[in-house]
């Protein structure tokens, strides 16, 4: 038994990043967002147009409302020119908790991001006014002249984090979806205002597998075992620097496998948030990566929970309970909605279970 636990009793975890889509797709993964032990989460802003406006994001919660209304769905804008000190001050009031930034192109709908972040900088100054978290997904572009790829874009987006958080110390601002040991270290290198979110998937994967897996592939891309062993160690020894995020990001199946063109980056794993989260910790304590003793009731409340809602000023109104057995549940092999089939990550594989109180 690599963990010291078969079941284990926590607070109802929040997701601090997920991405639940629009129309047909939003209508198939909303209603996995409770079977993976989540009663609150953090909606990213990339649809088709970008959530840009505080009316739209208003109208998105809405939509995902009627899906299931049950989730604390805690609403995003998507860091835009048309993004101002005005529209941050509208955005608070309106109870929308953060801005997006995506730098151009790098990832799923980020056709409309930044280019440069100097432009933002009253933007920013507002919102460390106001309170409201700045997320950031911490990659260049590739660039080869500059010798920047896959496997060295979220390094080279590092020094642009720390040099936000020296012009704005008091701005709240998360690295999203780190993946590197180098994250790990720039984050624990900022003051309290910088924290990190780390997905179940990269607590699994290396660079192996998504080269060889397209339902593995994602951006940023996982990396080398070292990095691995780097967010492993992040999770255990967070002390709320590091809190769940998954970046769940469906994809149509046959988009995924497309066969031409650029493949979808993103790696579905809603329906199992907190059960890959113990899944990847027993392998780690398998290979020797962490101690079965690292791995507390108090290391997964604050992981899967607590740490974020902290950092974000966001109670648990609902103070439901879930609890993890260990059994011999199988992850599906696929989940269909009207006209839409999505790949879950691990698909095949055991997992826990979830049960609510």
């Amino acid at each position: 038994m690599p963990l010291n636990f078969t079941s284990i009793d926590l607070p109802a975890a929040a997701d601090f990043h997920v991405h639940l889509r629009d129309g047909a797709m939003s209508a198939a993964v909303v209603p996995t967002i409770r079977k993976g032990g989540c009663n609150q989460v953090l909606v990213m802003p990339n649809l088709v147009p970008p959530v840009t406006t505080v009316q739209m994001a208003l109208d998105y919660k809405e939509r995902l409302r009627a899906l299931d209304p049950s989730i604390d769905y805690l609403m995003t804008l998507y860091l835009h020119e048309s993004i101002t000190p005005a529209v941050v001050r509208e955005a608070k009031k309106a109870g929308i908790v953060g801005i997006k930034s995506y730098p151009a192109g790098v990832t799923t709908n980020s056709a409309s991001g930044v280019l440069s972040y100097e432009s933002f900088y009253p933007v920013f100054e507002e919102m460390e006014q106001v309170g409201l978290v700045l997320n950031l997904h911490g990659e260049c572009p590739s660039d080869h002249k500059s010798g920047i790829t896959v496997l060295n874009a979220e390094k080279s987006f590092l020094p642009t984090l720390k040099s936000i958080h020296e012009k704005f110390p008091r701005l709240k601002i998360v690295l999203e979806h780190c993946t590197s040991k180098d994250a790990v270290e720039a984050v624990r290198s900022c003051g309290d205002t910088v924290v990190g979110t780390i997905t179940s998937h990269h607590l699994f994967l290396t660079v192996d597998d998504w080269a060889g897996d397209v339902f593995c592939y994602c951006k940023p891309v996982a990396k080398l075992p070292h990095d691995r062993l780097a967010l492993l160690q992040a999770v255990v020894n967070s002390r709320g620097k590091f809190f769940l995020g998954t970046d769940s990001a469906p994809h149509d199946r046959a988009t995924a496998k497309k066969g031409s063109g650029n493949t979808a980056a993103g790696v579905f794993t809603q329906p199992y948030a907190c059960q890959l989260v113990l899944d990847a910790l027993e392998e780690a304590v398998e290979r020797k990566d962490i101690q079965a003793e690292d791995v507390t009731p108090e290391v997964l409340h604050g992981f899967l929970g607590e740490y974020g809602r902290n950092f974000y000023g966001i109670p648990d109104v609902k103070n439901e309970r879930i609890t993890l057995r260990k059994g011999n549940e199988v992850i599906v092999n696929s989940i269909a909605g009207d006209a839409i089939e999505v790949v879950p990550f691990r698909r095949g594989e055991t997992t826990w279970s979830i049960g609510w109180e």
